[in-house]
């Protein structure tokens, strides 16, 4: 039978604070770097979810040590190794962030996972490594399962990718490009989506003493060592968004702790676009405080950059007093669900009106109604239900165990901060 989770509703303001697990985003990274340094790296207080769990998975099948000791985890470089099979979940991640390691592995290495990451799209990556004389079998999809070819070494060197699906396609060969014999000089083609995470990659790879530069139309990298480095993994800003929202929405006071004060987490905007919509935002010594209104302004804005926002943040808006407007987001249609057509579905069950642009939803609330709510199997729709929830009674979300992708123990983090029962 598949699981239903009635998120609770509340009338009166919420008043707590909020201690959140390390980020997903810079979790992969590290994980990555650490598998091709120089030697061993220890990752303190890193997200253990699934897809940081697959991540590590995948690189101990390409022969890398990734040990848990306490909390941390302890990764030691190995020699790279096929026959591997990765399982990469739904993970974009281990979708395009293990391909460009196992590249330089010895063997071949065939990636597969659930059946929606069949449809997410990768033919960007595929291309690229391709070009980079990486020999890749994908039976012409652009997408898994595939089988990567790797003799134990890349040759690297100029190479021009569209990463208009996923800014991912992007990281996952800057993050190898040091390990290649002649580094790699990567031109964008066409647009790059969710620019902060490619930047966030590009500070990693500066962290472990890569040389990256910046060019006319891409960045460069030098082929040499990547050192090892023990790293703290900030708390996972986005995963913020749903219990920060939840002071709009019940025009309450919430504050997540250790909020960094110099990031490249695409979150670290939260500020900005919930200010827009009519919260007090200010730091405190504890972290971030958000503090909600009487009322939820509607936001008209481009999210372009901050995509993974967008499932909370439309649903704030299916909640405010007005119309509001979305853009820049077409490539959520690739991620885990089409998160576009998902949010129509969901904002439109409550009472919303949705309308889909090419690149974006118009929202305009209306009467609002309890409805069962599907999660698509995506972790960002039941944080979208579970705001929708506090402020409409009778709302149930469908499999709310996706959130094991990123915050296994949301619903339980979830009544804690709202006092009710688990």
């Amino acid at each position: 039978m598949v699981e239903v989770w009635a998120p609770p509703s509340r009338r009166t303001p919420v008043d707590a604070v909020v201690a959140l697990p390390g980020s997903k985003s810079l979790t992969a990274r590290a994980l990555v770097l650490a598998a091709v340094a120089a030697g061993p790296s220890r990752l303190l207080r890193p997200l253990r979810a699934r897809d940081t769990d697959l991540m590590a998975a995948g690189l101990r099948a390409l022969g890398v040590g990734v040990a848990e000791d306490g909390e941390d985890w302890l990764v030691t470089p190995g020699e790279l190794r096929g026959p591997a099979e990765v399982d990469a979940g739904l993970a974009g991640t281990v979708l395009r962030f293990l391909p460009p390691v196992a590249a330089l592995a010895t063997g071949p290495v065939r990636l597969d996972g659930d059946p929606r990451l069949r449809d997410r799209p990768n033919a960007g990556l595929i291309t690229g490594l391709r070009d980079l004389g990486v020999r890749i079998d994908d039976d012409g999809r652009g997408r898994a399962p595939f089988t990567v070819h790797g003799t134990g070494a890349v040759r690297g060197g100029p190479v021009t990718v569209d990463a208009s699906d996923s800014s991912q396609v992007v990281s996952g060969l800057l993050l190898a490009a040091a390990r290649y014999d002649e580094g790699v000089d990567l031109t964008v083609a066409g647009s790059l989506p969710s620019l902060p995470h490619v930047q966030m990659t590009v500070r990693t790879l500066a962290e472990h003493g890569v040389q990256v530069t910046a060019t006319d139309g891409g960045w460069r990298v030098a082929p040499g060592p990547i050192a090892p480095l023990d790293r703290v993994v900030e708390p996972d800003l986005s995963n913020a968004a749903p219990f920060l929202g939840a002071a709009l929405v019940t025009g309450g006071r919430v504050t997540v702790r250790d909020w960094p004060t110099d990031t490249t987490q695409p979150g670290a905007q939260l500020d900005r676009l919930l200010t827009a919509m009519g919260a007090d935002v200010v730091r405190t010594d504890l972290g971030l405080q958000v503090t909600g209104g009487r009322r939820i302004a509607p936001l008209d804005a481009d999210l372009g950059e901050v995509g993974e926002l967008t499932p909370v943040l439309a649903a704030l808006c299916a909640l405010a007093d007005g119309p509001s407007r979305l853009t820049g987001i077409a490539h959520l249609r690739g991620h885990e669900t089409d998160r576009l057509q998902a949010l129509d579905e969901v904002l439109t069950a409550v009472g919303a009106r949705v309308e889909q642009l090419p690149d974006g939803l118009v929202v305009t609330p209306g009467p609002r109604r309890a409805a069962r709510l599907d999660s698509y199997a995506d972790h960002r729709m039941v944080h979208a239900a579970a705001l929708l929830g506090l402020a409409i009674e009778g709302v149930e979300v469908s499999d709310p165990g996706a959130v094991a992708k990123t915050l296994p123990d949301f619903t339980d983090r979830w009544a804690a901060l709202l006092g009710a029962a688990a």
